[in-house]
């Protein structure tokens, strides 16, 4: 018997990265020797005091019973002391934090927490695609931002059309930007605030790459912005900053009455978090951040000899300032999907094609820095070798 799936599952966007994951796996079938470049999943392990946390831990049998649903207090108290120590920002940890199974889960819930069918949300194009999927959830509409190479790849909010702004219930930001690879500015949050406090606007910022910054500069949180906690709240995860992605840990920190309503759906949805990786994520937050740094710094390495390689061909080369990808320019001439097929079957090289972020990633590939030193010398070789990218048949 086949039965009929909800309308609510219908509203579901295509999930972009099990399609990308079904045309990868297609290349790999027939080439041997394949560098994947079109993944964002961190290739160094976890630190090891962390992990040795998580084993001290799962030998003691209070985290085998069921723990509160909402996390134990000293994970919360855990992310207050890593805010105030690493972006000054006072925050309550009975009321503006929410423990999350990763950030994705926050994401996607937020838009259950604010919205009603018909409500609109303000999207930037390109963006994550997860994103998508609880405004789907909602029954939301969308009014795009878009994020141009010409503007930083930051939305103008002046180009918003009144009527929108006074509709919209939620705005969706991300610095350091996937798939961009842009950050924001200090001068573009407190627009940020402004433009949220005159329209009633809720913020959510994924701060997922929020320690990766390069050239000496440090992303900025949301939070440390004047009134950023009044009009919004911040999403982070231990996914990048810790080698921590397949642990699945993450927060949301900011206004309290969006952190309740994140809660209260949780109480709904969830039955708590295994208390031993609560132990092993207060202490990575709490612990050591040398290997942070350090983790930043191979980025900019990788980031730096990759870019070199490319110096010399006709590609043109946006340098990130954040993140660990690379947002680069398709030949004139080629699809985002057709680069990536004539990567991968020239070059045995795969990236992410930018259409899958969004229309106006078309035109742009992105390219993940999460691959070894010796993957990444070889990939950018392959490319460099294929030129010059001029008059490529599609």
């Amino acid at each position: 018997m086949n039965f009929e799936p909800s309308d609510t599952l219908k509203r579901l966007p295509r999930q972009y990265f099990s399609y990308l994951a079904e045309r990868k796996n297609k290349i790999k079938a027939q080439y041997e020797d394949v560098i994947d470049l079109g993944i964002g999943n961190p290739d160094l392990p976890a630190p090891g005091f962390i992990v040795d946390e998580l084993k001290a831990a799962a030998s003691d049998p209070v985290n085998d019973q069921y723990g509160p649903a909402r996390g134990f207090d000293y994970l919360k108290e855990a992310v207050v002391e890593y805010y105030r120590r690493e972006y000054k920002v006072t925050l309550d940890p009975k009321t503006e934090v929410a423990i999350l199974h990763g950030s994705k889960a926050g994401i996607v819930e937020i838009s259950q927490c604010l919205l009603n069918p018909g409500d609109t949300v303000l999207l930037p194009n390109p963006c994550y695609p997860d994103y998508l999927s609880g405004i789907g959830l909602a029954d939301a509409k969308i009014k795009e931002l878009p994020l141009l190479q010409e503007n930083a790849f930051l939305p103008k909010y002046d180009s918003i059309d009144e009527e929108s702004a006074e509709e919209a219930k939620l705005l969706f930001l991300n610095y350091p930007n996937n798939p961009t690879a842009a950050v924001a500015t200090a001068d573009f949050f407190s627009e940020t605030v402004d433009f949220a406090k005159q329209y009633g606007i809720c913020v959510a910022h994924d701060f997922a790459y929020g320690t990766i910054g390069f050239d000496g500069e440090r992303p900025l949180s949301f939070l440390q912005t004047p009134g950023a906690k009044e009009t919004g709240i911040e999403f982070f995860t231990l996914s990048k900053s810790h080698n921590m992605a397949g642990w699945r840990m993450g927060f949301a920190v900011g206004n309290a009455s969006v952190i309740e309503g994140i809660n209260l759906l949780q109480d709904h949805t969830g039955c708590g978090y295994y208390g031993g990786i609560q132990r092993a994520a207060a202490k990575a937050l709490t612990g050591d951040q040398s290997s942070v740094r350090e983790l930043t710094a191979t980025y900019e390495k990788r980031r730096d000899f990759f870019l070199e390689a490319l110096a010399d061909t006709e590609l043109e080369l946006n340098k990130p300032k954040g993140s660990f990808y690379i947002w680069l320019k398709a030949p004139d001439g080629l699809t985002s999907e057709a680069f990536m097929d004539y990567l991968a079957h020239k070059a045995h090289v795969l990236v992410a094609p930018g259409d899958g972020f969004g229309s106006l990633g078309e035109g742009y590939v992105r390219i993940g820095l999460s691959q070894s030193d010796e993957n990444l010398k070889e990939a950018a070789k392959r490319i460099r070798e294929l030129g010059p990218f001029t008059n490529i048949d599609q």
